[in-house]
């Protein structure tokens, strides 16, 4: 196994959400800070935008879990392929209700708003962090669109955030995207942070020496162009291969050859 090569108690790129493995880059770090502020200051509609790689599901998951733990109610929605009365029906059961399967949506939209309302008389904030909008279908925009404009009196505080990526966030319609208060755009890692990221996940993973060569590391960033989700993939299987050749240490050939055999090729 690769892990008894390299001296690690675990995966250090384990390919699903954990947040202990979030690396809070400058370029996360000020996304948390922006949806702490649209959640803080009582705004409605917030956007999380960004490639596909980038970090936008595990940011959504990395906030919500933040807010739950300071007793702030969550519900976190993936859209894609999601039908308009299962995604009222998965709201409803997102915010702690238990909704009876086949309610028709009248019915799931009351029960919906009726939890809304019970938040704004116990003067909590709801938030909905709504994942993959852009790839959702028009009438789960449409009840998407109503949520956001659901309630808009100084006493209600709910926040709604839509992630997606940017090429395609114009498939929200102009009512929302005008609704919008706020805009976060997520990018690709400089050189330091996805250096930075890999010594750092190896090292919490429990390697203590240096496991890919200055240049493989600088190499690894060109190839990847510094999006998280390719840098991860690709530092994972490096060291897979390094361990298949016995390496003390992952060259700049051994990045290069994983990279060519995924087809991963750098952006311009």
């Amino acid at each position: 196994m690769y892990l008894s090569h390299w001296g690690l108690a675990e995966s250090p790129f384990p390919g699903r959400f954990e947040t202990k493995c979030f690396y809070q880059s400058p370029v996360h770090e000020e996304a948390l800070a922006r949806l702490h502020f649209l959640v803080d200051e009582g705004r409605r509609l917030g956007l999380v935008i960004g490639g596909r790689g980038t970090g936008k599901s595990f940011l959504l998951e990395v906030f919500g879990n933040r807010l739950r733990r300071s007793g702030v109610p969550v519900a976190k929605v993936e859209l894609l392929g999601v039908e308009p009365g299962e995604f009222l029906w998965l709201l409803a059961g997102r915010l702690g209700l238990n909704p009876e399967a086949g309610l028709p949506a009248p019915a799931l939209w009351r029960i919906v708003a009726d939890r809304l309302a019970e938040y704004r008389y116990q003067q909590l904030q709801a938030v909905l962090l709504l994942d993959d909008a852009d790839q959702a279908a028009p009438q789960v925009l449409t009840q998407v669109l109503r949520l956001v404009k659901h309630d808009l009196s100084a006493e209600s505080r709910l926040a709604v955030v839509l992630a997606g990526e940017g090429n395609r966030m114009n498939r929200l319609g102009r009512d929302l995207l005008e609704l919008a208060e706020l805009r976060i755009d997520l990018g690709g890692w400089g050189q330091t942070d996805t250096e930075n990221y890999v010594q750092t996940s190896l090292a919490q993973a429990g390697r203590t020496a240096a496991a890919f060569d200055p240049s493989a590391l600088a190499r690894l960033h060109e190839l990847s162009s510094g999006v998280p989700r390719r840098v991860a993939q690709l530092a994972d299987l490096s060291l897979v291969a390094g361990a298949g050749r016995n390496l003390e240490q992952i060259d700049v050939e051994t990045v290069e050859s994983v990279c060519e055999e995924l087809g991963v090729t750098a952006e311009r």
